[in-house]
């Protein structure tokens, strides 16, 4: 970790923990969480209810407390089976590890360690700018399982959050990922993690015309490979921009979301609890506090790295620029991740928690008619889990991941098991088409139940 990575770290911390012991923030916080929360954790796991249960539509609770919102569908009640049998959502005795804001904390602040082998391509974009793929390469494990019927490993496309830190908790997916038989490429946006800025160009919050690139070429790569994408935090911006606007032209057969932040601008503007506020803001300026003389030209660098809050930094950046200036509400119409979910055709599974510090109470930042009418996004809500923490005692890995595998698993199956419907009723067709031919050649009369277009005109579909 380099020296500012450390310092950045402490400084986190200490805020965090001045944070936590100070009424101030104690009063702040309590507002965003959900009335009642506190002392009545086992209550609320014991039976089903409590912060969770407006959302669940009715359906029976997940195993944990945790529940499942959906639009009821075919694909809905395969990941209802699949969940229900996971032993990640199994309820665990409550530890010093239960609390949100040390969930959180443990996965921005800790030092990442030990990580996968990584092996780093750059790759240049039409305006030649410059995004980097980090390959997980290894470590390779003994029995390594392959997630793909033809033999082949699936890629998974994993976009950190959109400050650009590379977290504990994605490394951890990725070697989890890679031991279950799956291809893990990290993507690092421009100037993030280590990513020359070749152009004074960033990428705003929710466009996802360099991700298109980069997925046009990793499927380039692996052409016969499926491709699963998962998205942490902020990062889920830039995952659901790219499926709203590619619709059913995506490469991507399923998604997951690791605590997303959906109603970006309400949460950019209404702000996050000072200690979080401020380290973000804090590791953003230091990661562009190398390019300031290349966006000096742009920006008002001035202007920039003395913002007080997270929207004034983005708004400086993106909005109050020098060449062609726009207004706060033009750029979240272009920049809203919800602005083409309409047209997403592929399956998202959003892992949220009830007790969210940095997002708020699920009432505030889940659009929860999203999930009530689109067949395609799940909301899977737990009660605790903090902030893209979901952690466990170690050395088990946060059960998000392995519910997240877990899902992609029961998707694989699912689609499998459609297209072999598929082929079934394509051979019934063809063959008794071929008995009817055979039925007019020799000029018998046809009998009413021959009629084949009557019989196999509907088609088969997930979102039924």
């Amino acid at each position: 970790m380099p020296p500012w990575g450390a310092a950045l770290a402490l400084l986190l911390a200490a805020l965090a923990l001045l944070g936590l012991l100070a009424p101030r923030l104690r009063r702040a916080v309590g507002a965003r969480t959900l009335p009642g929360a506190r002392g009545q954790d086992h209550e609320e796991e014991a039976d089903g209810r409590g912060a969770a249960a407006p959302f669940s539509d009715g359906r029976e609770p997940l195993p944990g407390g945790c529940r499942l919102l959906c639009k009821p569908s075919a694909l809905a009640q395969c990941l209802l089976s699949a969940l229900r049998r996971s032993t990640a959502l199994e309820p665990r005795p409550r530890s010093w590890l239960s609390g949100p804001h040390l969930q959180t904390l443990c996965h921005f602040v800790l030092p990442v360690g030990p990580g996968p082998e990584l092996a780093r391509e750059y790759l240049q974009l039409a305006d030649d700018g410059l995004v980097a793929l980090d390959w997980v390469v290894g470590p390779c494990p003994r029995g390594r399982r392959v997630t793909n019927a033809g033999g082949l490993p699936a890629v998974l496309l994993v976009i950190p959050n959109a400050w650009g830190r590379l977290t504990r908790n994605v490394l951890g997916l990725c070697l989890l990922a890679l031991e279950r038989g799956y291809y893990p490429v990290i993507f690092h946006r421009r100037g993030h993690h280590g990513c020359p800025l070749v152009s004074p160009r960033l990428q705003p919050f929710g466009d996802p015309s360099d991700l298109k690139e980069a997925v046009t070429y990793i499927r380039f790569r692996h052409p016969a490979a499926p491709l699963f994408a998962v998205s942490e935090g902020s990062g889920s911006a830039l995952l659901l921009s790219y499926l709203g606007e590619c619709g059913s032209s995506s490469y991507v057969t399923g998604a997951a979301c690791i605590s997303p932040v959906l109603r970006c601008r309400e949460w950019f503007e209404a702000g996050l609890p000072w200690p979080y506020e401020r380290g973000f803001l804090l590791h953003q300026k230091v990661a562009l506090s190398r390019y300031a003389s290349a966006l000096q030209d742009t920006v008002d660098t001035h202007r920039l790295f003395r913002s007080r809050s997270l929207r004034e930094f983005e708004e400086t950046l993106f909005c109050h620029t020098k060449s062609f200036p726009i207004s706060w509400d033009t750029y979240w119409d272009h920049n809203d991740p919800l602005r083409d979910v309409d047209e997403a055709a592929v399956p998202v599974l959003c892992i949220s928690s009830a007790d969210d510090p940095v997002c708020g109470p699920p009432d505030h930042f889940l659009p929860t008619e999203l999930f009530h009418n689109n067949p395609y996004f799940f909301l899977l809500l737990s009660h605790h889990g903090g902030h893209c923490g979901f952690l466990r005692q170690e050395p088990l890995p946060a059960w998000s991941h392995e519910v997240i595998l877990e899902y992609f698993r029961a998707l694989t199956e699912f689609f499998r098991t459609e297209e072999r419907m598929k082929g079934l009723s394509r051979h019934r067709a063809s063959f008794l088409g071929g008995r009817r031919r055979w039925g007019t050649l020799q000029k018998r009369e046809a009998s009413p139940s021959s009629n084949l277009d009557e019989i196999f005109s509907w088609k088969r579909s997930y979102t039924r």
